[in-house]
């Protein structure tokens, strides 16, 4: 978003577009993970629930297995209450290992990532392989994998022989994780609004959002979760 009045904000390889002329905001929001870990699914219950007056049309690249074979896109547009515009566009990657160039690619230039695993015990190296493919290709792409806001979502609850969620919880640490069944629309919006609230965080930390902007981490939040049809 180039032009007078806008601003391209870049420290510590962290990116946010601002356009103080337009009052506007853009952030892009990848959601990562193996191949079948339900990505997409996540981004299309997102489409479902949130306003159709707050969202753009999804577009969706698959083969005939049902595999994303480029990338999922959604934008979603909200107002905050002081009159900032908020754009934050939502993409995904294809989980097959063949497809590597084109996950670097679409993460280009993230400013927050959701990691979608499968929690059953057998996709255990699948995820591990795809955290680890993950973090090379943000470090690739000149983006701090440490400072970038991330979370977790451990899909796939409702299917026999899972990880419990203590162990799971030990595993990863510090990072937000969060249990899913994103088919059933579960653990989607929880996994959504906890990386928006580190976005804010990040973005506040590094340019006193809050105060140049005028935009509080609640009217942030509150603007998205307005816009869905469901709480």
């Amino acid at each position: 978003m180039h032009g007078v009045g806008s601003e391209r904000f870049r420290r510590r390889e962290f990116y946010v577009q601002i356009n103080m002329q337009e009052r506007e905001i853009t952030v892009k929001v990848v959601y990562y993970g193996p191949a079948l870990s339900g990505k997409t699914t996540n981004l299309l219950q997102l489409h479902e629930i949130i306003n159709p007056s707050s969202r753009g049309k999804m577009v969706t690249l698959d083969t005939s297995d049902d595999r994303t074979l480029y990338f999922d896109f959604l934008p979603i547009q909200f107002g905050t209450q002081n009159g900032f515009s908020v754009k934050i566009k939502l993409f995904t990657v294809p989980g097959q290992v063949m497809h590597k160039s084109t996950r670097k690619v679409v993460l280009a230039g993230a400013d927050a990532v959701a990691f979608v695993a499968d929690s059953q015990r057998s996709s255990a190296s699948a995820n591990a392989y795809s955290y680890r493919d993950m973090e090379a290709n943000l470090k690739s792409n000149g983006i701090d994998f440490e400072t970038i806001p991330k979370v977790i979502q451990f899909n796939k609850r409702d299917l026999d022989d899972v990880k419990p969620l203590s162990e799971i919880k030990e595993a990863w640490g510090d990072v937000p994780t969060f249990p899913a069944v994103a088919i059933r629309g579960e653990g989607v919006i929880e996994t959504f609004r906890e990386l928006l609230r580190l976005v804010y965080r990040n973005i506040d930390e590094r340019h006193a959002f809050a105060q140049k902007f005028g935009v509080s981490e609640e009217d942030f939040i509150k603007g998205v979760f307005k816009s869905l049809d469901r709480d």
